[in-house]
């Protein structure tokens, strides 16, 4: 999958509170900044998300005008 530089922020995951079906996801990017993503449960098995893991958070933004 091609994705732009743009939108493609490292951090490390400093929390996952784990739901029925969706996970909340909390990334450290920097600076005491921490970006949360809900994602579904077999999406964090399947990244290998784990607490002080590197990940990237992808932002999606749809423009609407």
């Amino acid at each position: 999958m091609k994705l732009s530089a743009r939108n493609q922020i490292k951090g490390t995951v400093v929390k996952i509170e784990k739901g029925a079906t969706t996970s909340h996801v909390s990334i450290e990017i920097g600076g005491g900044v921490v970006l949360m993503a809900s994602i579904t449960n077999e999406a964090v098995a399947d990244l290998a998300l784990t607490q002080g893991a590197s990940a990237y958070a992808v932002i999606k933004h749809r423009m609407s005008w």
